[in-house]
């Protein structure tokens, strides 16, 4: 469904966008985990396009967040080198991948992610 036929309040939109800015930058994690199910559930947009939203978001925000870690030097090169390279040939597939499968599984791929990083986090505050 392309972006003019999906339906949503852009004011709703972008007070949540705002909410979830300022609670990203306050815990310096990304807000991408938390938009998704605000635009899945609240907003109404559907999967795929959530999806790729979700990771333009997180493409966008995270290159300032890359150039101050680099500033403060907080960056082990190497690892990230490799994730990058992962990454890079590994993004394609799974773009293929997920245009192929069921939106209900990728619902359900997408739930265990944001559920495993809230576990996460929360194992570390703790």
């Amino acid at each position: 469904m392309p972006l003019d036929q999906v339906i949503f309040n852009k004011w709703l939109a972008a007070s949540f966008a705002l909410i979830v800015g300022i609670g990203a930058g306050i815990v310096g994690a990304a807000g991408a985990f938390l938009l998704v199910p605000i635009m899945l559930v609240v907003l109404k947009i559907p999967t795929r396009m959530t999806i790729a939203s979700s990771l333009a978001i997180t493409f966008i925000s995270s290159i300032g967040a890359t150039v101050g870690k680099i500033t403060t030097g907080q960056i082990d090169y190497f690892p990230a080198f490799i994730m990058i390279m992962a990454s890079l040939i590994a993004s394609p597939l799974g773009a293929m991948a997920g245009k192929k499968m069921n939106t209900k599984i990728l619902q359900v791929i997408l739930a265990v992610l944001i559920a495993a990083t809230t576990l996460k986090i929360w194992i570390d505050i703790l």
